[in-house]
């Protein structure tokens, strides 16, 4: 009886240690392998990945083979440590391959997309930007005095910092200004917005209050527009673009400004402040506004940078030739450049990639650089605000862009994976 006990807790312990480690091994899977791959149609692509023993890479479909270093079989590759495997797509597509452990147990599913060569001119020029917000912003609520000389707030647990406020009792708003006249123009009574909080819409009621110039006001500041100066990336061959390889974000919110519109303008840098230890440089500069300087459209602000379309004129001041794009697989530890124009010419500087994360759970931090061109540390002491998107250049492909800058030591930095920023 005793002895059967203790083979009952035993085979419990045995059977909870299992179930634990394929737990670990699927949480460890599930973050250390990327979603989706990209491969170039007919052309056999490396990737380096360190897996525990027991996993297999198995594809069931004849357009994307696999194989491995160690003349593994085809189609069912072992990975052990880091044991390179390499992804041949034999035709355009869409696709998935499986990893197993053991061959039995089902631990993720990874999607695969087989496409031609893409090619990209790196700009690394500095660009106005002006953005144009969906909606009317608000920052947050505020007192106010009225007319009887008391402070009051009448938005406060209403409105929220980072709502957007659509409408006032059915009136489309495009302005702040708009927002102040149909405010004002309601005598007091209280008004009924529709507000976009998060993504859902939402009715809110406010009653105004009068101040004491005897206008009336929600107590809310708000704001509809945003602007500054970024680096361009890439343009692709039909004109489109992507710049920053971070979103941008509303300077009192932090959160990411979601836009109607957007422009591009012609810019000039005036002077730059090197950054250092705790205190991140700037460059600083011009932004010309005018039918004449505007160069493109933004259509979008997301997480992985700003995108759109460039104009003629802006095509005509390129002056780097296309390059191949260069797929997270291609992205190496060890020397690249980054393409960029502080110095009033596009020039490429030396850099080191130190680290690559080929699943990063944030997308504009795949890699870690650090610069060591000595012209560039003499110039702005590394990296500084207003660099963000230079393109990074690895044997003669795109790989990617620069995002952030270590406040610690401006000479490092992270980038983001091309790729990620080609998926808008």
């Amino acid at each position: 009886m005793i002895k059967r006990g203790r083979t009952c807790r035993m085979f419990a312990w045995t059977f909870l240690g299992a179930a634990g480690i394929i737990m670990s091994l699927w949480i460890y899977t599930s973050f250390a392998i990327p979603d989706h791959f990209n491969l170039v149609i007919s052309e056999e692509e490396v990737f380096e990945i360190r897996l525990p023993p027991g996993i297999t890479f198995e594809s069931d479909c004849a357009e994307v083979v696999l194989e491995s270093t160690s003349n593994i079989p085809d189609g069912k590759v072992n990975i052990q440590s880091a044991t390179p495997i390499s992804m041949y797509g034999t035709t355009e597509g869409t696709y998935h391959i499986g990893m197993k452990l053991f061959g039995l147990i089902d631990m993720k599913e990874i999607e695969v997309s087989v496409g031609p060569d893409q090619y990209a001119v790196p700009c690394g020029t500095p660009i106005g930007i002006y953005l144009k917000s969906d909606g009317v912003m608000v920052i947050g609520t505020g007192e106010i005095i009225n007319e009887a000389g008391n402070a009051v707030e009448p938005a406060f647990g209403i409105l929220k910092s980072g709502d957007y406020i659509e409408s006032v009792n059915g009136l489309q708003l495009d302005t702040k200004e708009d927002l102040i006249q149909a405010v004002n123009s309601c005598n007091g009574n209280a008004i009924q917005m529709a507000v976009r909080r998060n993504g859902n819409l939402l009715n809110l009621e406010v009653e105004p209050a009068q101040a004491a110039d005897g206008s009336f006001k929600l107590g809310a500041w708000v704001r509809d527009d945003t602007q500054g100066i970024g680096t361009m990336t890439y343009v692709m061959q039909d004109g489109t673009f992507g710049a920053l390889g971070h979103g941008i974000s509303d300077s009192d919110t932090g959160q990411l400004v979601v836009v109607e519109a957007g422009e591009l303008y012609e810019t000039d840098i005036l002077g730059i402040t090197k950054g250092e230890s705790g205190n991140p440089g700037v460059m600083s500069g011009v932004i010309y506004y005018g039918p004449g300087t505007k160069r493109g459209e933004v259509i979008s602000n997301t997480e992985e940078g700003i995108f759109g379309t460039v104009n003629v004129e802006y095509q005509q001041q390129i002056e780097s030739d296309l390059l191949p794009i260069g797929f997270r697989q291609d992205v190496k530890k060890g020397s690249a450049f980054i393409r960029s124009s502080v110095s009033g010419e596009v020039k490429d500087y030396a850099i080191e990639i130190q680290k690559v994360d080929y699943a990063s759970l944030q997308k504009n931090k795949g890699m870690t650089i650090k610069v060591v061109d000595e012209e560039l540390l003499e110039l702005t002491g590394g990296i500084v605000q207003g660099m963000s998107g230079s393109p990074i250049i690895q044997n003669g492909k795109i790989i990617g862009a620069v995002t952030h800058v270590l406040v610690n030591d401006p000479t490092r930095g992270y980038g983001i994976f091309i790729e990620n920023m080609l998926e808008h």
